[in-house]
């Protein structure tokens, strides 16, 4: 088996990677969004990476019309040439979930939190879960209306929680997703501009469960008073404390999760593992 620092960057980073130059306008960068299915892409000048810009960032903005002021600048990046143990400990350390991949300063790939749980599924981790298994776990009743479970997603600062019966079964999931397909949207141009891609891209995978906090923000959407039975997830893929880092990986890779439920001998919700704590078996 290969470790982290033996695989490089350039063995799992994407290449064909859709960008935007400046100047550019906002129209420009939804036109990309929509016809790669993507969520945001790399900002170019004179074939040199100069920042990234996300729905987010439209979102953020909704008057700015220009690339170059609605771009972050200067993002963190790595060399093709450097391992996949870095690139998690760069991910890690700064909260990122991508990183373009550079060659001096021009754009030559993008790796993604995604591409290297794709990598640790083929690398025969053995080590159980127990320790990647997230801290704090937020779960919500199954009557819960589905406004107050956006609340509670809101307040939490997470994209999915597990919803749980009157006997503490785990019985469904539901992420952010779910919430934005129930909604009223209530601006057309929001629904027009920043409708949502095949879940079939890296960035979609990685980008589309960054929204639904900015969309609660700026109040383009209302959700119905259902309860959240009736619009969870039900055949939920679970995985127990001694399910083995790659086994998680591969179903990770496999059906596009950034996390899973964790449930004991008994069924019950032990807590949930995220895509991003799995990397940690890297570094």
């Amino acid at each position: 088996m290969k470790k982290g620092w033996e695989i490089k960057v350039r063995d799992v980073m994407v290449e064909d990677v859709a960008y935007v130059t400046v100047p550019g306008t906002r129209e420009e960068l939804m036109a990309i969004c929509k016809s790669r299915y993507i969520s945001g892409a790399p900002v170019v000048k004179d074939g040199k990476l100069v920042g990234i810009v996300t729905r987010q960032d439209v979102l953020k903005n909704p008057n700015e019309e220009q690339i170059a002021l609605l771009m972050t600048r200067n993002p963190f990046t790595i060399g093709p040439d450097a391992s996949i143990a870095d690139a998690s400990r760069l991910m890690l350390t700064n909260k990122i979930r991508r990183l373009p991949v550079v060659e001096g300063e021009r754009l030559v790939g993008i790796i993604s939190v995604a591409d290297i749980v794709r990598a640790i599924a083929d690398m025969d981790f053995t080590e159980p879960i127990g320790d990647y298994i997230a801290d704090e776990t937020v779960a919500v009743w199954d009557e819960t209306p589905l406004s107050v479970v956006g609340r509670i997603m809101e307040l939490a600062g997470v994209k999915a929680v597990p919803v749980l019966n009157t006997e503490l079964e785990l019985v469904g999931l539901i992420t952010d997703r779910d919430l934005i397909n129930a909604a009223i949207i209530e601006d057309n141009t929001v629904d027009s501009d920043l409708s949502l891609g095949s879940d079939e891209d890296e960035w979609t995978w990685e980008g589309m469960r960054d929204t639904m906090k900015l969309y609660y923000s700026v109040s383009k959407i209302s959700l119905p008073k259902r309860p959240v039975k009736e619009v969870m997830v039900k055949e939920v893929i679970t995985a127990t404390r001694n399910s083995t880092v790659s086994e998680c990986a591969s179903v990770m890779s496999k059906n596009k999760f950034d996390q899973l439920p964790v449930i004991s001998a008994r069924g019950k919700l032990v807590g949930l593992l995220f895509d991003r704590n799995l990397i940690k078996v890297l570094v």
